[in-house]
């Protein structure tokens, strides 16, 4: 999950040197958080949170297939 928020991540913002992703793991559940640049938050978020919705969405599909929980943190 950690590469897949990565790739997307980078996609979106203009300084992809500074994105880092966290992984934490606690039974079944995991927690991917993000972190980016202060100016790329905006980018990452999108409007009405429609971007962060977004990747949630997918990161949420690909566990699935590992029968894990997973939520993604945006710092």
């Amino acid at each position: 999950m950690k590469e897949l928020v990565e790739v997307i991540a980078k996609a979106l913002v203009d300084n992809p040197d500074e994105v880092v992703v966290t992984e934490k793991e606690n039974g079944r559940n995991l927690t991917v958080e993000l972190h980016v640049a202060p100016s790329d938050m905006g980018k990452v978020i999108g409007r009405q949170g429609r971007i962060a919705k977004a990747i949630r969405a997918v990161v949420k599909a690909a566990a699935l297939g590992e029968k894990k929980q997973v939520d993604v943190e945006i710092l």
